[in-house]
């Protein structure tokens, strides 16, 4: 901050103009608390700006600053060190997932998300093993590894009314993912009035989606990173003739696959 009443003419001043530092060539007294200032930029060009008591906040006397310096605060440095650490740990463990995880894999559940899964981006993905071998696992280990590699932040599970519950409980509890599940009472809390998008992760039910055309709506032009359907053969479409008959619930899986990346 600087007084109008001590600009001179030869000083170097920020503030004047943005990002530059202008020299001061003449002040001219209008009034009590305003002042014209006829200043030159760097590239040689005179300006002249009229000020006034308001602007004395933001002008100041330019400074010769030190390239490098130490006397900066050393915990936020620390800090920082630690984030950019962890936001590149996925270089040095490229199974950051499992080891950050409460799950103890099998091979095949490895070699799907690791080998088949994680280089294809985007990714269209059947994962189509027997009952029983921890497709869930195998989603939440592919889940966790996006996150951690910053290659998702809006995911949004589709499951059947029955097991939204399970899928919230099993990425909490294995994977500490905390993932939100749709209701009317989410909505209501909202701050917004559309869960879609405050929710980052959300859960929401197959066939309430897929009978709702407004929610449907709302989901899909709310974009996600990545969506996945938990058994998705009931996405059902048929050939009657010579013609495709699609369910409902065919048609929000296409509807949402559209504006999605993964």
């Amino acid at each position: 901050m600087l007084p109008l009443g001590e600009l001179k003419p030869g000083q170097s001043l920020v503030g004047l103009e943005p990002n530059l530092v202008a020299t001061l060539v003449a002040v001219v007294p209008i009034a009590a608390n305003a002042v014209q200032v006829i200043y030159k930029t760097p590239d040689g060009a005179l300006k002249d700006r009229l000020l006034n008591s308001a602007d004395e906040a933001g002008i100041g006397l330019a400074t010769t600053e030190r390239p490098w310096s130490f006397d900066g605060d050393g915990a936020a440095f620390q800090l920082t060190c630690e984030a950019k650490r962890i936001d590149l740990a996925f270089l040095f463990d490229p199974m950051m997932a499992v080891h950050a995880s409460n799950v103890e894999p099998l091979p095949h559940q490895i070699t799907a998300v690791y080998e088949s899964m994680l280089p294809r981006q985007p990714l269209r993905f059947v994962l189509a093993d027997d009952p029983g071998a921890g497709k869930t696992i195998m989603a939440g280990l592919y889940i966790r590894e996006l996150i951690m590699r910053a290659d998702a932040r809006r995911i949004l599970i589709v499951a059947p009314g029955s097991l939204v519950e399970q899928w919230r409980d099993e990425l909490f509890e294995k994977f500490g993912l905390e993932f939100r599940i749709y209701s009317p009472q989410l909505e209501q809390a909202s701050p917004s009035g559309n869960p879609f998008e405050d929710c980052h992760q959300l859960i929401v039910r197959l066939d309430q989606m897929a009978r709702n055309e407004d929610l449907r709506a709302k989901l899909c032009a709310a974009g996600w990173d990545l969506v996945v359907f938990d058994e998705a053969h009931k996405l059902a479409a048929h050939f009657f003739g010579s013609k495709i008959e699609t369910t409902g619930r065919f048609r929000f899986a296409e509807m949402l696959g559209r504006d999605t990346c993964s």
